[in-house]
């Protein structure tokens, strides 16, 4: 393959590898871990070092490939980081001693041409770009000077090992964001755990490092780097360069004599000079940390199922209780419970002892006097009777609501994690909606409305009879529904009235409609009941909209690391003939 065809397809395998980098991302973004299950605790932080890292490095990296070779000095508390970074830029940029203890803000050291790599948009975008000194942790300071060759820029950061822990996550951010890692310590710290644990996560994801053991007495540092080799090779980092920094009078300025930085100096030099070099290591650490990333992935993706399963338990909770009180409801509104207090006084007012019934049974010549007797005063008791329906009913279903609403808490409260969700929801579960009440009486004025429909509809000739325009269609509207919630089996107060209404029904339009009417009715009042119900128990059995929780989030996670691998796998099988990562 011909460097310009080798060049075309690194080109076209980058910018695949971005998408897919992007890809994944959102699908980590996706697979929100919002309940509290065992474990759950340490995968969210993983999670959020996964997408920390691919927005800090991995997806600004693959953006610009021919950016400079970051450099991040790092390392342990007093080994001299900020004097090793003044002395080899050879002026002091980073301020040691008495006004930085220990260094807050990062500072970024750059050739004055190469500004543009290090903007807001590039790596870190969460931290602000300043160019004055600053202990802003959300801030990174950029000094150009011509003392860092172009190629090569460096970058001071806090101690890994600081008290402050704001100082460790920063440190620890901004060594995932190298493409180097310059990891200084001394010959008091370079035993010690802490170092040496970030040191294992460079050599598991194959992040390039070079290790400077610095201020360390002349006299011992052959000694010291010696058993400091061996301990780098015993723990996977045999291949990586071992700078020793001898002790020395640090100047005001804060600089070692150039001497002793000198083997480090060239060796940076030599890298900025060498593009492959450069791009050998970028094409390492990139490489290992897509690979690193992708199998934290899979953990993940696991986690966010068994979200999904614990949100479809919580679900299955929610539906059980509000079918328990759903059947108690329809119960109520079918069984004459309603048939009682004010309902039953206005509606035994309107359908009277029977002189009602037995006018509009009389003979077709004595219709017309009898009815103007009967019917008198029939059209407002009809309408309070509707009134003490829509009231009735309205009491009813809130109640039933509220019910519902504290059982469906209460199931959730004897779960750890669905008390959880009960305690920072925006609304309170364990109520019903504030505006169910309003919803209801909006639904029950529509079912009334709708039985006038019907009864309009589906009366046919009957409703040109005398029998029909006496009573009207209000009047057998109500009568319908006040029959409706009656029921088969009324209690005892109600019976004689019920059977009245029934009778009234099947007199004006005949014993076939009346039962259809009456069927119709009944399941118009169920569906919506069951409806009203139905929106309250949204309010749980949504929550992957709620929580943001797709249902297929786990599964897209996989297949975004998945396709991830295949890419680097390919470009691994192409390395002999020019292929990266």
């Amino acid at each position: 393959m011909t460097a310009s065809h080798r060049g075309q397809s690194d080109e076209i395998a980058g910018s695949q590898m971005l998408t897919e980098m992007v890809r994944l991302r959102g699908a980590l973004q996706t697979a929100a871990l919002p309940l509290d299950l065992p474990g759950v605790a340490a995968l969210r932080e993983h999670r959020q070092e996964v997408i920390d890292q691919l927005e800090d490095y991995v997806i600004p990296r693959l953006m610009s490939m021919d950016a400079p070779l970051l450099a991040v000095v790092g390392g342990s508390t007093g080994a001299g980081k900020s004097t090793l970074v003044n002395t080899l830029v050879g002026h002091r940029v980073t301020t040691p001693g008495v006004l930085r203890p220990t260094t807050r803000s990062p500072v970024l050291v750059h050739h004055p041409d190469e500004g543009q790599w290090f903007g807001q948009d590039r790596m870190l975008p969460d931290l602000k770009r300043v160019s004055h000194p600053t202990n802003d942790h959300d801030c990174i300071q950029l000094v150009p000077t011509d003392s860092v060759p172009k190629g090569v820029a460096i970058l001071d950061a806090p101690d890994v090992d600081s008290v402050e822990e704001r100082n460790r996550i920063l440190a620890g951010q901004l060594l995932s964001a190298a493409d180097l890692w310059l990891f200084v310590t001394s010959a008091a710290r370079y035993s010690d755990q802490v170092p040496w644990e970030y040191l294992k996560q460079a050599a598991e994801r194959s992040t390039a490092v070079a290790i400077v053991l610095d201020r360390t007495p002349p006299d011992v540092v052959e000694t010291v780097s010696g058993h400091l080799a061996r301990m780098m090779a015993a723990r996977g980092l045999k291949d990586s360069p071992l700078f020793g920094v001898a002790e020395g009078p640090v100047t005001d300025d804060g600089l070692l004599p150039l001497a002793h930085v000198a083997e480090i100096r060239g060796w940076l030099e030599a890298l900025a000079a060498d593009t492959v070099a450069r791009s050998a290591i970028v094409q390492q650490t990139v490489g290992g940390s897509i690979r690193i990333l992708t199998r934290r992935v899979y953990p993940i993706a696991d986690a966010a199922e068994e979200q999904l399963i614990a949100i479809g338990d919580l679900a299955t909770l929610v539906e059980r209780q509000y079918e328990i009180v759903s059947k108690q409801l329809l119960t109520t509104t079918s069984d004459g419970t309603l048939l009682r207090g004010d309902l039953l006084t206005r509606w035994q007012e309107f359908v009277g002892s029977g002189e009602l019934i037995r006018s509009l049974e009389a003979k077709v010549g004595f219709v017309r006097e009898r009815l103007v007797n009967a019917i008198k005063g029939k059209p407002q008791q009809a309408e309070r009777v509707a009134v003490a329906i829509e009231t009735g009913l309205e009491t009813l279903v809130v109640e039933h609501g509220e019910q519902a609403a504290a059982r469906a808490a209460a199931a959730w409260r004897a779960t750890p994690y669905g008390a959880q969700l009960v305690e920072v929801a925006t609304e309170d579960l364990s109520r019903a909606t504030r505006d169910l009440r309003r919803r209801a009486d909006a639904e029950i004025q529509a079912w009334q409305a709708e039985l006038q429909e019907l009864v309009r509809s589906e009366s046919g000739e009957a409703r040109t009879s005398a029998r029909f325009l006496a009573v009207g269609v209000r009047g057998l509207a109500v009568t319908l529904a006040v029959v409706v919630l009656g029921g088969e089996q009324p209690p005892a107060a109600a019976a004689d009235s019920l059977r009245l209404g029934a009778r009234l029904l099947e007199t004006v339009v005949g014993p076939g409609t009346a039962g259809m009417l009456r069927h119709r009715a009944r399941e118009s009042l169920e569906d919506r009941i069951r409806a009203l119900l139905a929106g309250e128990r949204n309010r749980y059995v949504a929550p992957a909209d709620q929580w943001q929780l797709a249902p297929d989030a786990g599964e897209q996670l996989r297949a975004a690391a998945r396709r991830v691998d295949d890419l680097r796998y390919a470009a691994t099988m192409q390395k002999g003939t020019g292929g990266h990562l």
